[in-house]
């Protein structure tokens, strides 16, 4: 499984790629705001530090705008991928972005029909979306497993399945158990990954160790 970090945050972006960990970065909307600095700044700024996919999302409405819009993300750099809603203006313009060589990423994804529309659409990646399900009682791994199914029963659709709102550790491990091809995790939980007491606890108990025999390594 790839991860991708979901946040505007620069520093974020920059700390998490140093672990090699790193696959790629979404954004959104709402992380650009948090973020407070001009979009097109961030994203090309994050394109730097990162090689791998960097999603930007449009505002646009209607399918024209869509496009125009998301030509001029792809002019920021190679590596930015196209974020578009999972609306019929959404997909006609996924299909007219990708068939001139962009990469999109289609989101807010609730359906595993919706899925199968964005991979037909021609979509990079399908984005569902994990922990809104969950908020409303559904169970959003389901969904992964659904999406999962389908696309493997037709080979030609070579959509990625991009898990997103993700909350949780536990959601990463399921997704990845489900055949989620990425997930995208806030920073927070892609950092709390790599936590667990008893490694905690081993740690503390070998420099306890080390620290009786009175010996430095340099």
């Amino acid at each position: 499984m790839k991860f991708f970090v979901d946040t505007a945050d620069v520093a974020e972006i920059r700390d998490l790629a140093a672990t090699g960990l790193l696959d790629g970065v979404t954004t959104n909307p709402s992380l650009i705001m948090k973020a407070g600095r001009p979009f097109r700044d961030v994203v090309a700024e994050i394109c730097d530090i990162v090689p791998g996919p960097v999603s930007a999302e449009v505002v646009a409405l209607d399918a024209a705008g869509m496009v125009a819009e998301g030509r001029s993300l792809g002019a920021i750099a190679a590596n930015v991928v196209i974020k578009l809603p999972l609306t019929l203006d959404g997909l006609k313009a996924c299909k007219a972005l990708t068939g001139e060589g962009f990469k999109t990423n289609v989101t807010l994804c609730f359906s595993a029909v919706q899925a199968l529309l964005a991979a037909k659409a021609g979509a990079t990646f399908i984005s569902p979306f994990i922990g809104r399900l969950d908020d409303i009682g559904l169970d959003g791994m389901a969904l992964i497993r659904e999406i999962r199914t389908i696309y493997d029963n037709y080979p030609a659709l070579e959509t990625e399945i991009l898990a997103a709102s993700i909350r949780t550790s536990n959601h990463v491990k399921e997704a990845a158990l489900a055949g989620a091809d990425v997930a995208t995790v806030p920073p927070a939980v892609l950092k709390g990954l790599v936590a667990h007491p008893l490694t905690d606890k081993g740690i503390q108990a070998f420099m306890a160790d080390w620290a009786k025999t009175g010996q430095t390594i340099l």
